[in-house]
């Protein structure tokens, strides 16, 4: 758990540090422009943290689960040759993925005045400002949706009913107490 836990404050350590500085940048200077290579950096790190923290939540929500419901089996379910790589998979996932999104959205002509009505470079306001078709865009953005929000959201509503129903099976009340901090 809180090898998970270290990853999830390091993953928002990134988060912050990435869009924070931007943010009062724009705040604090008269000129509220960004390059084209800075709004990519700041759509690929914001779609990297965003990807990876819904995919570690799951996987936080599956060392719950193992701790919950098969206490006994933990050590063995959640070992080191386990959590390291499940850390590690929901870096690259949410790493790859956001390599794929920001390469769709970037390699686009665009055309007009190029602005955006944004404190931060959001994909959707920068694929309105592309002159060509964006189906591709589109639909990558709601397949990278589904297995990046939908699956791990899933996932998580699932482990918690069961560990729900594992916690009021508990007979005693400061057992139940225990488990329910345990996850909160």
């Amino acid at each position: 758990m809180y090898f998970f836990l270290g990853n999830l404050s390091f993953l928002d350590i990134c988060y912050t540090t990435s869009s924070v500085p931007l943010i009062l940048d724009s705040f604090l200077t008269p000129g509220k422009t960004i390059s084209f290579s800075a709004c990519a950096v700041q759509m690929f790190l914001s779609f990297a943290m965003g990807a990876t923290e819904c995919v570690l939540l799951s996987m936080m929500a599956f060392d719950r689960y193992v701790a919950i419901c098969n206490p006994l089996r933990y050590p063995v379910v959640m070992s080191k040759a386990a959590y390291v790589p499940m850390a590690a998979s929901s870096w690259a996932g949410g790493i790859t993925n956001s390599v794929a999104q920001t390469s769709l959205a970037m390699r686009l002509p665009f055309c007009g005045d190029n602005v955006i009505n944004h404190f931060s470079c959001e994909i959707l306001a920068v694929l309105k400002l592309a002159c060509a078709d964006i189906s591709i865009n589109v639909i990558s953005m709601a397949v990278a949706n589904m297995i990046f929000l939908g699956i791990p959201v899933l996932f998580i509503f699932v482990s918690y009913v069961f560990i729900l129903a594992t916690i009021l099976r508990i007979p005693s009340t400061e057992g139940r107490k225990k488990a329910f901090s345990t996850c909160s």
